[in-house]
């Protein structure tokens, strides 16, 4: 009977009428408010929960249930180091230490920011009933960075002081010390902030002497385990509040719950902090927590955001290299212990360079880092030195980057790395794609480019045609904090998802703020449980590397078939460096050929051995100073300036032994010495493989008044006399000669007060009243300069917005002066050499210039000397010619190739191109005519419109109050050439502008083996391939002069851009090579070249380049008779019936 009423009531009830029964779950009447929210009252609310005005209440007061301080149990003592010095662990304990107490305070940061290091002996007695803690931990927090050692000296973790996002204070005790009551441990702290220590707060600035720091808490701790769980539950929800969309389910349950957390704590009842955890799980999932690392296996199989740590550091900027070892150890050892505790923790490094300081410093550091790589935790990635600036080193430096970075990780770990990695690096020159594959890499990472790009993931193709799979994380930094927004970003902000939706999350402090912290591996987790269960969030993935990353987006991307392509450089507008790095590599390039050469002749010395682990040395120096992109505090320049001086030495002496084994008896023309020396002959050692005539300085003062009659031309003093040198044949060696018939004497004529005229039979230049009014070619008799207009230096305003050093803004081309030269006065008359001497005042600064025509040869250029006093601040000198030439167009070379910027603005793009980086030459050309600028030392050129400009010196103030300042000297020269660019010999005549001969006085020329030898490689057939390097091979045996098959490798290149097929032609008698081969960069074997042999019994390899190409030959040598019998060149070349 009631299944009837109920029946009949539902059916009553559906047509309106019948008895309204109330229904059992959803009361009838209702007399409360309401739950509406006011939801950003909610979420102001959550910022009172920790911290702050109630801090006494919130959780902030129940995150440390114990905390002592009395010298009963934290006893302490220090010794601090005298002045500037670093001493060592050792060194340190050997000290007299002596009692201190929390509250001291340290300093200064001493002359310089140079930064004083202070170490610490610390002996914790730990309380009996302590034993029943989950954890007990030291805190020290000196204000400043320190790292905690073992009492044996093994660092265990890195210290950041002070109240920033990257502070890190806490060194958890090992449970049996709590167990046995004691604990010892030793610190280092060193008075630098985070970032060098700015006088102002302001991170650029120049660092300020005089900084203390206070030791601000030594403090033994017992942490709320439980209290601190909360707060990162806590944190996690409000930053999904904060950082997700407000109409997503996720944001609002989120905010709920967090709300909800608020309501169930109470100070005084620790019961409700594990209630209130519980209530977070209606966001991270039940259960959650116990899962720890496991909770990436739950939820979406394919991850959106790949997770890697990083520590930044920057090899030197605000502060000098033996702080970056530091900031290495802290960083590194920090990283190793937050692996123990997070099995899912994976971190990736670069800078072969820094693993080799900690090997070299921190012995017991480096085999715990070797452990965590072999165990697949710990990361080597990009394969090279250091973070090297892209813009500046040689196409050689770049080679040797990769290659002494990846024979580094090969020899320690054996890996190497597959993914090329410069995050931080101020413009990415198009050579990069085909250096780094041709290093054995697949893939590139980097972040910085200041015009927003268009692309996330995408093939970068170089200069040559080769690609690389470039990712450009979408999250915008390679510092990340972990956070829910970083991770939303990473799919928020890529550019084609549609080709590619994965990104890569690197996160962690830089630059000595020790990577990632514990907070973010814990916020990862709470982000990973909060994406299981709602897909409001991208998936998060750790515990895998950068490598794995880029497999699968090659794999996903059909092997980058699916990916947009990007051509040539990777832009971005900064830059500047001095003059020590051009002057290396060219002095590196001259010490290996000599004694590649020395090594395999060893005429006069038959026991010379290749000195291969001091050019080594030298190379590193080198390639640590290619960090800096001359934007750094005075003192890293200091360091800079040492080592190249360093170079400087040793190459100079590596040079003289290998002339000693394959020259006779000789003495260099700079040698002192040489004034005593009474007889002998003017040789010439041509290290380039290029035909070349030289005018070569010579002193005739003392003794060496004897060498007139080897002189042409004697300056108005007879201290000084130019002989011609020729180098007819190309590399090797080179005799002087007088006057040839095709060498046109050259003229300086002064027409009036302040009017001379420079002339040869090629050019010629006209100064009147301070300015370069006319630049004539004589021969077709056409002006290169426009009606109206002059050319010469100028000085332009330098005040950019914010990065000093390291911006050129735009806007200074806006305001400038134009300088005259004055005092102008004929300094040589012909027939060599005619040139003028000028000097310019400005402001506190002298300029003095020579300028100088040379005779007709295949080479025919203005040379300006100058030799600068330089006092400006804020100011920019450059030297400009208005061109009567017009293109959209203007040619700098980069490394191994040129590249072609516009000369208009028609887009940012090409506005931010005003000042841009070339390497020996900037020209502009057109149909028929062009004009070149050269330069031995500089890196700065810009072309707008017609106008074409040499950077000289600028002054900025910040980080360096002292850039650029006193005294200089430079040269660079203005080269006209008939025909366009490419079909002019500029990169030629650039290279050989870069490279000095080496001449000799050679006592006795009758036992001299060399001089009588053809140059031991040339090149037929393609004027467009240059042979840059010559040097012995990397896997040589160096111990003893007669080692068995010993190898030379030459690396070549196409200059122009369009395709060559090379003969390179070896004289058979002096190098008896067994087999050639092609090699890639670190000489694994490609393939094996067909030798052959010549009519005039040279060997010949026939080689085949296309545009930019670059290529490694390596040359095995053996014994006279192991020759095998080659093809004649004849039989190859018969023509087919």
């Amino acid at each position: 009977m009631a299944h009837n009423h109920h029946h009949h009531h539902h059916h009553g009830n559906a047509l309106g009428h019948g008895p309204a029964a109330e229904s059992a779950d959803y009361p009838k009447l209702n007399y409360g408010p309401g739950a509406k929210w006011i939801k950003h009252l909610t979420k102001d609310r959550l910022g009172t929960f920790n911290g702050g005005h109630f801090s006494d209440v919130n959780l902030s007061s129940v995150l440390y249930t114990h905390r002592i301080d009395n010298a009963e149990h934290v006893k302490l003592e220090v010794w601090s180091a005298p002045g500037l010095t670093k001493p060592g662990f050792e060194e340190a304990l050997k000290q007299k230490f002596r009692p201190a107490k929390k509250g001291e305070s340290f300093g200064p940061s001493s002359p310089y920011a140079l930064q004083t290091n202070h170490w610490w002996k610390v002996t914790l007695n730990i309380p009996g009933y302590w034993e029943q803690y989950e954890r007990v931990q030291f805190e020290f927090d000196p204000g400043c960075e320190a790292m905690v050692f073992t009492t044996d000296g093994t660092p265990l973790q890195g210290i950041t002081g002070g109240y920033g996002g990257d502070r890190r204070v806490e060194h958890i005790i090992p449970r049996s010390a709590i167990k046995a009551g004691k604990y010892e441990i030793v610190i280092e702290s060193s008075c630098n902030g985070m970032f060098g220590v700015p006088w102002n707060g302001d991170t650029i600035a120049p660092p300020d002497m005089n900084r203390f720091f206070q030791l601000a808490s030594a403090d033994l701790v017992v942490p709320n385990v439980g209290a601190w769980d909360l707060l990162w539950d806590f944190q996690t929800l409000r930053e999904l509040t904060d950082s997700l969309a407000g109409n997503t389910s996720l944001q609002n349950k989120a905010l709920t719950t967090a709300n909800a957390i608020m309501n169930v704590f109470e100070k005084g009842d620790p019961s409700t902090i594990a209630a209130a955890r519980k209530r977070a799980e209606d966001v991270f999932g039940e259960g959650w927590d116990r899962k720890g690392d496991k909770i990436y296996a739950d939820g979406p199989e394919k991850p959106q955001i790949w997770g890697i740590g990083h520590c930044h550091i920057d090899t030197a900027w605000l502060w000098p290299y033996r702080v970056t070892q530091q900031k290495v150890a802290r960083s590194w050892s920090t990283q190793v212990d937050l692996m123990d505790r997070y099995p899912e923790h994976r971190f990736t490094c670069s800078q072969a360079q820094q693993y080799k300081w900690l090997e070299q410093l921190y012995p017991p550091l480096f085999e715990r880092v070797k452990e965590k790589i072999l165990d697949g935790k710990f990361h080597p990635v990009g394969g090279s030195w250091v973070e090297n600036d892209a813009n500046m080193p040689s196409g050689e430096a770049l080679a040797r980057q990769f290659i002494f970075g990846q024979r580094y990780f090969e020899s320690r770990f054996g890996v190497r790395c597959k993914t090329a990695w410069l995050p931080d690096t101020f413009g990415l020159t198009g050579a990069l794609p085909q250096l780094i594959r041709l290093a054995d890499m697949d893939y590139f990472f980097t972040q910085k480019l200041s015009n927003v790009f268009p692309h996330s993931t995408f093939n970068w193709v170089g200069i040559d045609g080769t690609q690389v799979l470039c990712h450009m994380t979408p999250v915008d930094t390679y510092t990340a904090q972990a956070t829910v927004g970083d991770v939303n970003k990473g799919v928020t902000n890529h550019k084609n998802l549609e080709s590619s939706d994965i990104s890569l999350l690197v996160f962690g402090n830089g630059d000595g703020g020790g990577g990632p912290l514990a907070k973010m591996l814990e916020n990862l987790r709470r982000i990973r449980a909060a994406g299981n269960q709602s897909r409001d969030l991208p998936p998060v993935d750790m515990g895998h590397s950068v490598d794995d990353f880029f497999d699968v987006v090659s794999k996903d991307s059909d092997s980058g078939a699916k990916l947009p392509n990007w051509n040539g450089e990777l832009y971005l507008e900064v830059r500047s460096i001095k003059k020590g790095n051009r002057k290396s590599e060219i002095l590196l390039r001259d010490v290996e050929v000599l004694a590649a050469f020395a090594s395999l002749y060893r005429f006069h010395k038959s026991d010379y051995v290749y000195p291969n682990e001091r050019i080594n040395n030298a190379w590193e120096k080198v390639l640590l100073n290619q960090f800096l992109p001359g934007s750094a505090i005075g003192m890293v320049y200091e360091d800079a300036e040492k080592l190249y001086a360093e170079v400087r030495k040793e190459g100079e002496a590596l040079i003289e032994e290998a002339f000693k084994a394959i020259f006779p008896p000789s003495t260099s023309l700079t040698d002192p010495a040489i004034k005593t020396k009474k007889t002998g002959t003017l040789v010439g050692y041509n290290t380039t493989f290029l035909p070349r005539r030289d005018i070569v300085e010579v002193p005739l003062v003392g003794g060496a008044s004897r060498l007139r009659s080897q002189v042409v031309q004697a300056s108005k003093d007879g201290a000084v006399g130019l002989a011609l040198m020729d180098s007819p044949a190309g590399g090797g060696v080179s005799f002087g000669t007088g006057m040839y018939a095709d060498c046109k004497p050259v003229s300086v004529a002064r027409l009036g007060n302040d009017h001379f005229v420079l002339k040869n039979s090629s050019v010629q230049l006209t100064l009147f009243e301070g300015r370069i009014t006319s630049l004539l070619d004589v021969a077709l008799d056409r002006e290169l300069i426009v009606e109206g207009e002059t050319g010469g230096l100028v000085i332009f305003d330098d005040r950019p917005n914010y990065w000093d050093a390291w911006d050129v803004e735009v806007h200074h081309l806006e305001k400038y002066k134009k300088l005259r030269f004055a005092n102008v006065s004929v300094a040589a008359e012909g027939p060599l050499r005619a040139s003028l001497k000028a000097e310019v005042k400005y402001g506190q600064s002298t300029i003095d210039v020579l300028v100088s025509t040379l005779k007709k040869n295949s080479r025919s250029f203005v040379r300006f000397d100058a030799k600068v006093d330089w006092h400006e601040r804020h100011e920019f000198l450059k030297f400009e010619l208005p061109l009567n030439i017009h293109n959209d167009n203007a040619t700098y070379e980069t490394q191994f190739g040129h590249v072609q910027r516009p000369t208009h603005k028609n887009t940012t793009w090409d506005i931010a191109k005003f000042e841009v980086c070339g390497h020996k030459y900037a020209d502009l050309s057109e149909y028929g005519y062009g004009v070149a600028i050269l330069s031995e030392s500089k890196y700065g050129f810009s072309c707008r419109g017609n106008i074409l400009r040499i950077s000289l010196l600028r002054a900025a103030t910040a980080p360096d109050a002292e850039q650029d300042q006193g005294q200089h000297e430079f040269s660079w020269a203005v080269a006209p050439h008939q025909g366009h660019f490419l079909e002019s010999d500029i990169p030629i005549a650039a290279i050989l502008f870069n490279s000095p001969l080496h001449v000799r006085l050679v006592e006795s020329t009758a036992d001299a083996p060399l001089f009588k030898k053809r140059p031991a490689f040339s090149i037929e057939g393609a004027p467009n391939v240059i042979l840059e390097t010559v040097k012995r091979g990397l896997d040589d045996d160096f111990s003893r002069h007669d080692a068995a098959s010993p190898t030379v490798v030459l690396r070549l290149y196409e200059a122009y851009g369009g395709h060559a097929q090379a003969t390179l032609k070896i004289p058979n008698r002096d190098l008896p090579i067994v087999k050639a081969v092609a090699t890639n960069l670190l000489e694994d074997e490609l393939e094996e070249l067909n030798l052959v042999q010549t009519a005039d019994e040279s060997l010949a390899l026939k080689l085949k380049f296309h545009g930019f190409e670059v290529k490694t030959i390596k040359l095995v040598l053996g014994k006279p008779g192991d020759l095998p019998k080659r093809d004649s060149w004849v039989a190859i070349e018969k023509p087919v019936a």
